[in-house]
This record gives structure tokens, C-alpha cells and sequence, in this order.
């Protein structure tokens, strides 16, 4: 069977010393460089493989100090504390010996307590009801996913008008459809177009500066979710002074609140 291209775009080869090697893929190529939430993947990769992991993810923080460059990178990720069930990961980014990103991810052991989804999944049509876009972006990332906007979707034109909100809700999954997993997850937690072309309807120069996810599912939740769609909703707060955020939600088709986010990014007039 021909290995998806996700897992192809996230393979790192193990090194000496908790290094890795790891390529571009331009399968998942944005504007300028590769895909944010590609990326992310690949630095949660790095971990989720490393032979010392204790638990699973239940946070990653990924800043993009410099836009990584086409072609072949080397990954240090080592673990800063072990605790009985938890422990703190930092990842680094290389490529011609300089720091391209950083890296912090969060693993526990997790145990059954009380819990409820105090976020309910938006009352929204469901995913075949919902048409995919009529016109698709040029960037190769965005055929690798199957969108079905809902609503706040890109401007069908560019005039500057802009929207009363920044608000967008589409339904996500991988293209072609792959189970879902931590590091798809993380991927899809980036899905998301700058909120600043939302609301203006205007093209500027953008480029997330740092983004977390918070990982509310265990695993036993995303083998449940499979290959399903997922609602990815995300909503700006502020823009301000060439900076903007994002905040938002992934739920499962069931309703199951899976990954929160956020993130920072930077824009230019």
C-alpha cells in the first residue's frame, strides 16, 4: 500500500544523540515555504517517535523563528524533565546551522477523573450538506485536505470591503482521508487562512509567529474519530500594531471537543 503523503511529509530519520534528519515536502508547500501545521507535525514527529517518550501530547507550542527553506533540516529533541507522569520536551529546528524553529511539547500519562465539554459543538449542517469551496486557493497544502467551509470562508473578492467578523467554521478532513492522529491533528489545528484576509478582504503579507495546541483527546478518541471530518473553528481577537491572534476549536463529527489553539500572527500594511 502507497504510504500516505502526510506520513511521507512527516518521516524524520533517526540520528545519534536525539537528532533527526527531515525534508520539505511539496506536497504541503504554502505561499512561501512549507505549510505552518506541516511543520508542527514534524516537530511533534520528533517526539512521538523518540525512544524516551513518557505518555502522550496533551500541548504543543511551535515558533517560527525563520521560514524554513526548501530542502533537508536537522532536528534536536530531547526531553528537559521526566516527572512519574508527566514530562517537558524541547524541540530546535536547523538548517545551515542556524535556528529555524523552536519547539515545546507537553506529554502525560493520563487517568480517568470526572470531565465534561464545557464547549459544545456549534449547531451547524453536517458535513454532506455542506459544498466544498467553488473555487479552490493555488497552494499545493490545501488540496491535501478536503474543506467544506460553513461559514467566514476566503473573500470571492479582494476589494477591501471586508466582513463584521472574523469568524470561520468549515468542516476538515485529510485528502485522501487518513485516520486521525496526534500529529494530523496538530496540522489541522493550522488550517485555518490568515483572519486578517477575513476580515478585510485584502491580501497582506502574513506568517504565524507561534502557535500552541492543547490536546483535550487521548488516543482512544482519535482512533474513535477515524477518518471522519472534523469542525475546525477559529476566531480573531485583536489586530494590532503589524500583530494579530486566533483562537480556536476542533471537534469530532460526535461532538467530542478534541484540540483547542492559538496563535500569533505577524502582518504587514
Amino acid at each position: 500500500m502507497t504510504q500516505h503523503l502526510f506520513d511521507q511529509a512527516i518521516a524524520l530519520t533517526a540520528q545519534p544523540d536525539n537528532h533527526f534528519s527531515g525534508h520539505t515536502s511539496p506536497a504541503y508547500a504554502n505561499m512561501v515555504g512549507p505549510f505552518g501545521g506541516i511543520t508542527a507535525a514534524q516537530a511533534l514527529n520528533a517526539v512521538l517517535q523518540h525512544p524516551q517518550l513518557l505518555g502522550e501530547p496533551v500541548s504543543l507550542t511551535v515558533n517560527f523563528a525563520a521560514a524554513l527553506a526548501d530542502g533537508p533540516f536537522d532536528v534536536v529533541a530531547r526531553p528537559a524533565r521526566t516527572n512519574r507522569s508527566t514530562q517537558h520536551w524541547m524541540v530546535e529546528f536547523f538548517q545551515a546551522g542556524q535556528t529555524v524553529l523552536t519547539a515545546t511539547v507537553f506529554t502525560a500519562t493520563r487517568r480517568e477523573t470526572w470531565g465534561l465539554d464545557d464547549e459544545p459543538l456549534p449547531v451547524v449542517p453536517p458535513p454532506d450538506q455542506v459544498a466544498p469551496p467553488a473555487r479552490q486557493a493555488p497552494m499545493p497544502f490545501v488540496q491535501r485536505y478536503e474543506l467544506r467551509p460553513v461559514t467566514g470562508d476566503m473573500p470571492s473578492v479582494w476589494d477591501g470591503s471586508g466582513s463584521s467578523s472574523s469568524l470561520s467554521q468549515l468542516w476538515v478532513r485529510d485528502n485522501p482521508p487518513r485516520p486521525l492522529d496526534f500529529a494530523a491533528l496538530s496540522a489541522m489545528a493550522d488550517i485555518f487562512f490568515p483572519r486578517v484576509f477575513i476580515r478585510r478582504a485584502k491580501s497582506v503579507p502574513v506568517g504565524t509567529v507561534t502557535m500552541t495546541v492543547y490536546f483535550h483527546a487521548d488516543s482512544e478518541q482519535l482512533k474513535a474519530t477515524g477518518s471522519g471530518y472534523l469542525l475546525a473553528q477559529a476566531r480573531a481577537q485583536v489586530f494590532r500594531n503589524g500583530y494579530f491572534d486566533h483562537t480556536a476549536q476542533l471537534w469530532n463529527e460526535a461532538g467530542v471537543l478534541l484540540a483547542t489553539t492559538h496563535q500569533i500572527v505577524y502582518y504587514k500594511e
